[in-house]
């Protein structure tokens, strides 16, 4: 608005030196010309404070979708069954075999792919992650969790009369692409039905 307000004194007074320009005194016609540099000079100001408004204006938007991404960054969270339905035994296996699970309780983040059975750190922090496994045989039952390719906890159960559960947990530093999945041991069994008793959980804790 000053803007333009400015643009149209301008013409006025330049129409104005125009229209009476064999009309004025000198002293006049230097008041004018005076006049008319203090309005250039205004308009240069306003040029040059739209500038920076508009710089202003672009720094707090980039700022603003920096921090909105950061917060849904922070907001980590899953819980997870082993199967989605029906009772279910897995094992033996010649190798370790990553658990796929497939009953989603919670996914906030989409850090869990179901398809791969691993939860991939977003951001640099903190995590928490707690694991449960059932075995309904006397044979060896034994699940660890890793990092990466690094065994970090386990659990572990044989030779039971009937059933028998198991549950670990640790607190990890990670940086963001980390991952974090279970594995069954090689010639051991596991299994889980409708109930979800064998599970897998973390969450951030904090970021760092």
């Amino acid at each position: 608005m000053k803007m333009l307000v400015a643009q149209k004194i301008l013409f006025l007074l330049c129409a104005g030196v125009s229209l009476a320009h064999d009309f004025i005194t000198s002293d006049q016609l230097k008041n004018i010309e005076d006049r008319l540099r203090a309005t250039e000079e205004t308009l240069k100001e306003l040029k040059t404070e739209n500038e920076a408004l508009r710089s202003f204006t672009k720094a707090s938007s980039d700022k603003l979708e920096s921090i909105q991404a950061e917060n849904k960054a922070k907001k980590v969270a899953f819980s997870v069954g082993l199967v989605a339905s029906g009772p279910q035994q897995l094992g033996p296996f010649d190798t370790r075999t990553t658990l796929l699970y497939k009953k989603i309780f919670t996914n906030t983040g989409n850090a869990y792919d179901p398809n791969t059975g691993t939860f991939t750190a977003p951001v640099n922090g903190v995590y928490f992650f707690r694991f449960y496994a059932h075995a309904q045989t006397s044979d060896l039952m034994a699940v660890s969790l890793h990092k990466n390719n690094q065994l970090q906890c386990s659990v572990y159960s044989q030779k039971i009369l009937n059933n028998a559960n198991g549950g670990n947990g640790v607190v990890l530093s990670l940086q963001k692409g980390d991952e974090v999945y279970t594995q069954l041991w090689e010639n051991s069994y596991i299994f889980d039905d409708d109930h979800s008793y064998t599970s897998f959980s973390g969450f951030l804790l904090f970021p760092m």
